[in-house]
């Protein structure tokens, strides 16, 4: 009795050891293996509800699919290879899924390096869901189930040539799912089904252009007609929504140009004998524009009463003689008989004796190819160069960025099938056309006026125009319409006769029939003017939920409510929700649920999510007759709310910075019984994690009320300070609840790893004011780690900030502003105001100046205020910088430039400060290749660990590392961080 006694006390002391043994922190090369669920495309719900599949992908490695019944706890699984994106469907009847297989992880490392071998090619898995069982096929590039029929699996296979004029076409299989019995149709180049699955178009490309054509099949009975046959190539296929009509190009090969002419084809009367029609530009010579075609770069389509056919006309390039092989041909013979001649002079010359007098006459008769003169240069030759001018409206660098997109431009024109009528609606003038719903009306804008100002400010304006879409008819209906946001471009109703517009801080309806316009927001007892946006633009509005699909009226919020402003301004503005700007709760986004609505139906339940401005909760609000009900409400971020397309079955997620988002399924319209379907982070509890996260409220020096978020370090002891990382980016408190999944990001930086290895860290909020960006994250940064601070949490001795690209600028302009941090790592940092001003946004080709005067710089041009920039400029205070500083600048960073890096670097290391720059060859703004993401991230972290935790500080940081010597100390970072 008292050995068994004696036995149980040992083992529940050991229990007692295996619960109380602290667990390891996650380490940077722990994050490779690292599993989740993609944040995009990495979930589906099937049409019925019953199945749901996710995916659960490693930063490094292979990804496996689980594929879960919502109404038990059936699930399967199936290791799916690597890949940076994933592609799955349901069947439409949910009794089948079909998902790509990639090749893994080690195969693709081992073709990396070989130097020849098999292409790596995708299978693709189809189960039958009910008995799990699953068919592989093999070489696919593309599968398709056909539509709401959902009797055929398409499969097309990877062709066997990759050269670029082999022909396009390959094998397409149509495996039947009830009798597994497979069709192989040739040569298939495209291929499409129709929304109900009863038809299906492809396109044939096959050798020589033998038997190209377009063929439909029925699917029902498995007749197939061939609509047009010719030695061309077939293209753009594209079904109408209903699946009532079909639409493509056919291009010929003409040898006076460089590219295909393209004539269009659409195809319609499906319910009885489908009916091809055809436009081809030559046969319409006198109306169809000179020196265009139809385009290859906008996909044709049919207008909803199929009366119309849609596409785009671009300009088409004469094919060029090839003198080339005639001149050499003709410099072969000349140089042929020079040949002659100078063998001649040394068969002649007598003085030759050994063969170093022959290499000594060759010498003499064979000029130096390296010693290339004007005389010598062939006249033919072109200056590499470019001419910048001042009156060019977007920069020459835009241009260059734009240059394939230009080339590409096609002008929206119309083909009326019944009046044989061609119009071309878009020309040089009104480029860009918005093609209103039911195809009567279109809205353009004409920005010609106004876009070298607006190149040059950043401040958008445009002539508005209605076009007649019928007889090409204009009409100018706003002169100089300013475009503070995005959100401020017209917006057309429903039914296409109307629009929605912004102007100087009111909503107006535009009626594109009557030609009259109606203020439909002044009569409402509140402000749509975002006033919390705090760029440099005049009264930019919040945001528009959208039209009502009966289009007599529209919803749209005032920052925390939703308003309905009737379209005709006959009702007076209703405040459908009534407590958000009384509870400080913003109603944000409607959740589309129905991806085939026309409009808001507000006879039917419509869901947004709810978020708490100061306490950070979230959740969905339904609005039902018009009234509204909040459903959930919880201190976690809520959000990706769908519904199965067959079913009253509802997903969405939920997560805490603590807790991995996980997926919740609920057949309630209230979403009151819902159910965890998830298992996301499998490697979750392996680890040390924060505990908790707490919100600090404190207001900036200029007296805004502001927060930030305070996350606890792993391990957390109440009483005991820590080491912190203060990061920030405008505004962040928002994150509290957000869940940073472990990954190697292009900025270093992951929350939850710093926290996982005993960091506190805290986000501050940080709001500006006008002409003076860099001072006011010293008014809003510092009173907020202030505020942190007398939690008692935060080691005032321990603290580093960091922060990339604009938040890089606000760390380099801190440390010079403050020495209450010990460290500081910016990335990509604005150093220099005056100088960023005028460089160019190398990824998008334009100046920085549209940036600082229109968006992020929120500062006036510098000549206006040059005190501004050097007082907001970290290069002007950089004396008085005293805390050591990791950079990372890479040299091809077309946001922030790299010189931006190098003033800052070379103005600290001659003041004799401690700096270390880090630069990558040839990466962006970002880290984007994975080595170097791991290595930086491993490098900031030894940086903050040296100066806030007294860890011994590796010899790149002491030291530097010579150039001779960096392939060796590279090497052996692989080798250490590998153990």
């Amino acid at each position: 009795m008292k050995k068994h006694f004696v036995l149980l006390l040992l083992f529940t002391s050991f229990l007692t050891f295996a619960q109380d043994k602290p667990k390891p922190a996650l380490s940077w090369k722990d994050v490779a293996s690292w599993k989740a669920i993609p944040g995009f495309g990495g979930t589906q719900l099937s049409p019925d509800g019953t199945w749901f599949a996710y995916i659960l992908n490693p930063n490094e490695g292979d990804a496996e699919i689980v594929i879960k019944k919502t109404t038990d706890s059936t699930q399967i699984k199936y290791a799916i290879g690597s890949n940076a994106s994933f592609s799955m469907n349901f069947s439409n009847d949910s009794k089948w899924i079909a998902f790509k297989v990639y090749p893994t992880d080690k195969e693709k490392k081992a073709a990396a390096k070989a130097t020849a071998g098999k292409p790596l090619t995708e299978k693709v898995f189809l189960i039958e869901l009910s008995a799990k069982k699953k068919t592989e096929f093999e070489r696919v590039k593309s599968f398709a189930f056909n539509g709401e029929k959902s009797s055929v699996l398409a499969l097309q296979l990877v062709g066997t040539s990759t050269a670029a004029d082999a022909p396009k076409g390959s094998d397409l299989l149509l495996f039947d799912l009830m009798s597994t019995k497979t069709q192989n149709v040739g040569n298939v180049s495209e291929y499409s089904f129709n929304k109900k699955g009863d038809w299906m178009a492809y396109t044939i490309d096959a050798n020589e252009k033998a038997g190209n054509g377009l063929h439909i099949r029925n699917m029902n009975t498995g007749v197939v007609m061939i609509l047009d046959n010719d030695k061309a190539s077939y293209k753009s296929l594209n079904w109408t929504e209903k699946g009532d009509g079909l639409a493509l190009l056919k291009g010929m090969k003409d040898e006076k140009y460089k590219s295909e002419l393209n004539s269009i084809l659409g195809v319609k009367n499906f319910a009885s004998m489908p009916e091809l029609v055809t436009y081809e530009p030559k046969k319409d010579s006198t109306v169809f524009p000179k020196g265009m075609s139809i385009s290859s770069n906008r996909t044709p389509y049919w207008s909803e009463d199929l009366s119309r056919l849609f596409f785009g006309v671009s300009k088409v390039e004469l094919a060029k003689k090839d003198t080339k092989k005639a001149e050499v041909k003709k410099d072969s013979t000349k140089k042929m008989g020079s040949d002659v001649e100078k063998l001649a002079k040394i068969k002649a010359d007598t003085s030759i004796k050994s063969l170093d007098d022959l290499a000594k006459a060759v010498a003499k008769v064979k000029p130096d190819s390296s010693k290339k003169t004007a005389a010598t240069m062939p006249d033919t030759d072109k200056p590499d160069m470019t001419i910048w001018h001042w009156q060019d409206k977007r920069l020459q660098s835009r241009q260059q960025v734009q240059e394939t997109q230009d080339k590409n431009f096609s002008f929206i024109s119309t083909y009326d099938v019944t009046s044989k009528k061609f119009i071309q609606l878009a020309d040089s003038a009104i480029r860009n056309i918005s093609v209103a719903p039911k195809q009567q009306f279109g809205i353009g804008q004409d920005i010609t006026n106004y876009e070298l100002e607006s190149n040059l400010d950043g401040q958008q304006y445009a002539d508005v125009y209605t076009i007649d879409l019928k007889t090409g008819t204009r009409t100018k209906v706003l002169d100089k319409y300013y475009i503070p946001s995005f959100g401020a471009n017209p917006t057309a109703s429903q039914d296409g006769t109307k629009f929605l517009y912004w102007q100087e801080g009111n909503w107006l309806v535009y009626d594109m029939t009557n030609k009259t316009s109606k203020n439909i927001s002044d009569k409402a007892p509140t402000s749509f003017v975002d006033i919390e946006d705090d760029h440099n633009v005049r009264k930019p509005p919040y945001d528009v939920y959208g039209w009502s699909s009966d289009n007599r009226t529209v919803l749209v919020g005032d920052g925390w409510d939703i308003w309905q402003l009737s379209a005709d301004a006959s009702v007076i503005p209703i405040n459908l929700t009534k407590n958000g700007k009384t509870d400080q709760i913003r109603y944000q986004n409607r959740y589309t649920l129905d991806p085939e609505e026309k409009g808001i139906d507000l006879t039917k339940t419509q869901y947004f999510k709810v978020y708490g401005e100061w306490n950070k909760k979230s959740g969905f609000a339904t609005l039902d007759n018009a009234k509204t009900q909040t459903i959930i409400w919880e201190d976690a971020s809520l959000g990706s709310l769908g519904k199965a397309k067959n079913a009253n079955a509802f997903v969405y997620s939920k997560q805490t910075f603590k807790d991995a988002p996980e997926y919740f399924v609920s057949t309630s319209t209230q979403l009151s019984d819902a159910k965890k379907l998830t298992k996301n982070t499998p490697d979750f509890e392996k680890y040390a994690w924060s505990p908790s996260v707490k919100l600090i409220d404190y207001k900036s020096d200029k007296g805004d009320k502001l927060q930030g978020a305070l996350f606890l370090p792993a391990g957390y002891e109440a009483g005991k300070k820590y080491p912190t990382i203060i990061y920030y980016y405008e505004k962040l408190s928002q994150t509290l609840h957000s869940f940073a999944n472990p990954s190697y990001s292009g900025t270093g930086w992951n929350p939850s790893v710093y926290t996982s290895n005993g960091y506190a860290v805290f986000i501050p909020d940080i709001v500006y004011k006008f002409n003076d960006p860099g001072m006011s994250a010293v008014w809003c940064v510092l009173p907020g780690v202030k505020a942190a601070i007398k939690t008692g949490i935060i080691d005032e001795t321990k603290m580093g900030i960091h922060g990339h690209s604009w938040g890089g600028y606000q760390t380099s302009f801190l440390i010079t502003q403050t020495n209450m941090f010990k460290a500081a790592a910016a990335g990509a940092p604005l150093t220099d105001m005056v100088s960023m001003y005028g460089l160019i946004y190398k990824n998008s080709g334009t100046t920085n100046g549209t940036i600082f005067e229109a968006s992020q710089g929120r500062l006036v041009a510098p000549w206006e205020n040059w005190e501004a920039y050097n007082r907001n400029s970290p290069l002007y205070h950089v004396k008085k910088v005293n805390t050591p500083l990791l950079m990372l600048h890479n040299d091809a960073d077309g946001a922030v430039d790299f010189t931006q890096g190098v003033e800052y670097y070379n103005a600290l290391r001659r003041l004799k400060k401690p700096v270390v720059m880090i630069q990558y060859k040839g990466e962006n703004h970002g880290l984007a290749k994975l080595p170097n993401r791991k290595d930086y991230a491993m490098r900031m972290m030894e940086f903050f660990d040296y100066h806030l935790k007294g860890k011994p500080a590796p010899d790149w940081l002491e030291k530097g590392v010579e150039r001779l010597n960096l392939e060796d100390h590279l090497d052996k970072r692989v080798i250490m961080n590998e153990k």
